[in-house]
């Protein structure tokens, strides 16, 4: 059974995660700004006997409520929440596997507490964004003039990539944030550069990406995987930008290869 679980960050800020297994070896999933936690059940499911199978709930998620001010949601806010949810766990160290943003955190928190971490799994995200600032300026403006988060999720959910019958999951997930939060989250997202961290992470790193994302193609996972000693790059095939929710089976089939491989 997944459990749901709250946390309080360093700052005072509220968190969660979704939860399964009391396996001594952890693996802390961190989803996108366009998910929630949600979006790792089917690996907390496939993980969960023989891990202690974590899923971060970013503050300003949506849940839990209240969201806090926007001006807490930035990317050192994200690594607290991953610190404070793994505290809350007494997890001393874990597997981090992030998706676009959850792979920003994993880079913020090797940049903050590189003690954390066993070894990273970075799906569908970048060390430092194309055009970054015009791109994130982009996504506010047509998030704000959608009207409401819902109609702005019909808009964006059709450009990741995604088969469609992970349409529905995906535009209730996105509109369950506040404009506030998204906007917030959305600049702590894509304006970040960690190209220059890359050579320091010292850990096993499997870099993977769905072979038809178009938010984060191919070529920006590539570029971490060459910055990073001993980087694995892997695609995942039928799969868009959130590859462990379009694909899961090929996703987790990698996951248990790089685990398995005592990385």
């Amino acid at each position: 059974m997944i459990e749901n679980i709250t946390a309080v960050a360093a700052d005072g800020t509220a968190c969660g995660a979704r939860a399964k297994g009391n396996g001594a070896r952890a693996l802390v999933f961190v989803h996108g700004v366009g998910s929630t936690a949600a979006i790792w059940d089917r690996q907390l499911e496939a993980f969960g006997d023989r891990y202690r199978a974590v899923a971060i709930e970013l503050r300003g998620n949506g849940v839990p409520k209240p969201e806090p001010d926007p001006a807490r949601i930035t990317r050192a806010g994200y690594a607290a929440d991953v610190v404070a949810v793994m505290d809350a766990l007494s997890i001393e160290r874990a597997t981090i596997v992030g998706c676009s943003l959850g792979g920003v955190v994993a880079f913020e928190l090797w940049q903050r507490a590189p003690e954390r971490i066993e070894s990273m799994v970075i799906v569908g995200s970048f060390a430092a964004y194309p055009n970054a600032a015009a791109y994130a300026a982009g996504i506010c403006e047509a998030a704000s003039a959608a009207g409401s988060m819902e109609a702005f999720a019909a808009q964006r959910a059709p450009k990741l990539g995604l088969p469609p019958e992970r349409l529905r999951e995906t535009v209730e997930q996105m509109a369950c944030k506040s404009l506030p939060s998204y906007l917030a989250a959305t600049q702590a997202t894509w304006t970040g550069d960690y190209s220059a961290l890359l050579p320091s992470i010292g850990v096993p790193v499997l870099v993977t990406c769905g072979e038809r994302d178009a938010i984060a193609p191919p070529e920006l996972s590539r570029a971490i995987a060459a910055g990073i000693p001993g980087a694995l790059m892997e695609l995942v095939p039928d799969a868009g930008h959130v590859a462990n929710a379009d694909n899961p089976a090929a996703f987790n089939a990698l996951l248990k290869d790089f685990l398995s491989a005592g990385r």
